[in-house]
Parts: structure tokens; C-alpha cells; sequence
């Protein structure tokens, strides 16, 4: 029987073959790695992932796709809102239950994820980070574009800042929408997002509310945004006013955020 895309999972079917074979290179699954999938669907990527890993982890909130993914005897399925999955906890399972010959010390994350909340999973993550090795995902390329952006530039915003300043990311493959059943409205693209071995120590929430606020108003310079919080945090450092966010590199915002 056919799966019928659910619109309010923002489920998109990748058909490709070629894609999902040049999308599987990217990741380069090797045997006994610990990985998981985020959305598997109608298991396109998670078939040739499989059979290169021999077991893999999915996690899956259809509850119909659930059930058809435990039939297959080399799935973990983890049936739940990825927003709800504890993954510091997931990797702890799965690490303590590797082969003795493997030893990783960090879980793999791939995943096509569902457009209208990707922003959300991404950050997420952001929270579990310390025990994962890396990430592949497919999503909007606009969404990309930001992830991506350097400073100065149009898609350069808060998301940008936010990830930049753990993950070094690429944007390694455009996925087109005729890759999909059914098509979405939008291209798609694969970005790799490799946690920094060595990252910056600053408090995140400082950081988070520091770069949400330089970006609440991003045509404005930061003296009439950024200046006010700065004031209120009686913050007596020096730091470029007269520019707007979009202008300020990650390395400049993370500075701010250490001496706030």
C-alpha cells in the first residue's frame, strides 16, 4: 500500500536515485559506525545506509512508516519527535552497545529533515553536540545559504552566527525538486556540519540572546539595538557600534558574548 506524504510532517519523498547515491558518498557511512537517521520516510537513504553500516538507528514520528521500519531486522526505530529525543542519552545507549573492535566515542546524525522545522532541530542539536561527530542533512537551500553565510552578505543572520560558531559547515550537494515525491516548492541542498574540535568557551545563552537581539532590527546600526542591551548589562568593554549585525563576524560576536 502507498504512504501518503502528510503535509503537516512536511514529508517530501526523495525518489533519486542518483541523488540519494551521491547524498550516501557524502556521508560515507563505514561498516559498524554508530549513525542516526532523522526522518527515514519511505527508507530511500536509510536502505543503502544500512547495508554500508549493518545497523542504524531512525528516528520516526509517522506512526504508520514506524511500523513498517521495525520490520526491518537492521533498524533501531525510535518512534517520537526528533525535538522530544534526548541525543546525548541516544548516544550513550548506542555507544555502550557497539562491537568491542569499533570503540567510536561519538555518534553520526544524517537525516532529510522536515522543512517547516528544521531551524528548530538544528538547534536542538545544538544542544547535544558534545556527542556527535558529525551531521549530514538535506533541507531548503535557502536554509544553507544562511547556515553558510559570511558576513556582509544578504543571507548572513542569526542562524548563521549560531552554528558557525561550533560547527564548521559546507554545502556539499543541490538536490533539485523533481527528487521528490511529491515535489516541493523549493530547492534543496546537503550540508555537512562538523563540530569544532577545539570551540570557543562562552556561555551560549549569553551568546543566543546577545546575537538575537544585534538581529531583531538588522537594516538599524547595533547602537540602537545591541547599545541598549549592552547598557543595561552596565558593559564597559569597547565594541563597534556603529555598524549593523549583518556586518559583525561570528569571531566578533562570541568576544562580545566572553566579556559581557
Amino acid at each position: 500500500m502507498k504512504h501518503i506524504a502528510r503535509k503537516r510532517f512536511g514529508q517530501h519523498f526523495l525518489t533519486d536515485g542518483g541523488i540519494i547515491d551521491a547524498i550516501v558518498d557524502a556521508i560515507g557511512p563505514q561498516a559498524g559506525q554508530p549513525m542516526v537517521e532523522i526522518g527515514p520516510g519511505l527508507a530511500a537513504l536509510t536502505q543503502p545506509l544500512v547495508e554500508r553500516l549493518g545497523h542504524l538507528t531512525v528516528v520516526e514520528l509517522d506512526r504508520d512508516l514506524a511500523v513498517r521500519l521495525r520490520l526491518h531486522e537492521q533498524l533501531t526505530v525510535v518512534e517520537s519527535d526528533v525535538l522530544k529525543v534526548n541525543f546525548t542519552e541516544l548516544a550513550q545507549t548506542m555507544l555502550a552497545t557497539q562491537t568491542a573492535a569499533l570503540k567510536a566515542s561519538k555518534i553520526r546524525v544524517v537525516g532529510n529533515l522536515p522543512y517547516n522545522i528544521s531551524t528548530p532541530i538544528l538547534f536542538h542539536l545544538l544542544d547535544h553536540v558534545a556527542v556527535i561527530e558529525d551531521q549530514h542533512f538535506m533541507l531548503q537551500k535557502e536554509v544553507i545559504d544562511r547556515m553558510v553565510a559570511q558576513p556582509a552578505t544578504s543571507d548572513y543572520s542569526r542562524l548563521s552566527v549560531m552554528l558557525q560558531w561550533r560547527y564548521d559547515m559546507a554545502n556539499v550537494l543541490f538536490v533539485p525538486p523533481e527528487s521528490f515525491d511529491p515535489p516541493p516548492r523549493v530547492d534543496s541542498a546537503v550540508v555537512r556540519m562538523v563540530p569544532l574540535a577545539q570551540p570557543p568557551v562562552v556561555n551560549v545563552k549569553t551568546l543566543e540572546t546577545l546575537v538575537q537581539v544585534a538581529f531583531s532590527q538588522r537594516r538599524k546600526i547595533l547602537r540602537n539595538t545591541l547599545g541598549k542591551w549592552l547598557d543595561e548589562k552596565g558593559f564597559a568593554g569597547t565594541f563597534d557600534l556603529q555598524r549593523r549585525a549583518e556586518e559583525v563576524p561570528v569571531a566578533e560576536f562570541v568576544a562580545l558574548a566572553q566579556s559581557v
